[in-house]
């Protein structure tokens, strides 16, 4: 039976929720505070791959300075393999430093060409974060100005001829009832004021006897 209920009760949330969802589709706001959040996610993933684009950068400085520590070590080795006359040393040598040479000549060239594509993707993030600011100050106006119209459509409401007849109809009948008391007040006060003197009236005539 609880399984039941549960079910039942679980229904009911969705469809609640599904006609909470419906009645916000219909108003265009909702659809631009999704545009906003989708435009935010992605100015996310673009600043995480910026950063990670930084740490391949950083990688590349690696490879490059320890490429151009072991070039200038190989060829103070082949300097020297040439001034004591080993040619074994010599050739082994020159080969490592020919293959340093070429590393650091493609690490340079990478590197190179990874600031540029840095400065290029900084640039539209930056681009992108001035968009998504004017989003955000649109839809602050654009908030205020629906506000305003609410209100506008509030007051136009209340200001109705219709409405203002009803309204001056049920003042002429609350001044006619509060109008119905007084008198009523009023004659009773007129009425006490007799009474009271003819039972004035009255004990003298008494006494006089």
């Amino acid at each position: 039976m609880a399984n039941v209920f549960t079910r039942v009760k679980d229904t009911i949330v969705a469809d609640f929720h599904e006609l909470l969802d419906q009645k916000e589709e219909k108003h265009p706001m909702t659809h631009l505070n999704q545009y906003i959040r989708n435009c935010e996610e992605e100015v996310k993933s673009l600043k995480k791959l910026i950063e990670k684009q930084y740490a391949i950068k950083q990688e590349y400085n690696r490879e490059l300075q320890q490429a151009t520590t072991m070039m200038t070590k190989r060829k103070r080795q082949v300097t020297l393999a040439e001034e004591m006359n080993e040619s074994a040393l010599l050739e082994e040598a020159s080969e490592e430093l020919q293959r340093y040479q070429a590393r650091v000549e493609q690490l340079t060239e990478m590197n190179n060409q990874n600031f540029e594509q840095l400065e290029l993707i900084e640039t539209k993030y930056i681009d992108m974060k001035h968009k998504l600011k004017d989003l955000y100050v649109k839809r602050l106006e654009l908030k205020g100005r629906e506000n305003v119209a609410r209100v506008h459509k509030g007051m136009n409401k209340v200001l109705h001829t219709e409405l203002i007849e009803r309204s001056e109809s049920k003042f002429q009948e609350v001044e006619a009832y509060i109008e119905r008391l007084e008198q009523q007040v009023t004659t009773d006060g007129r009425l006490h004021t007799l009474d009271a003197r003819f039972q004035e009236l009255e004990k003298k005539v008494t006494t006089s006897k």
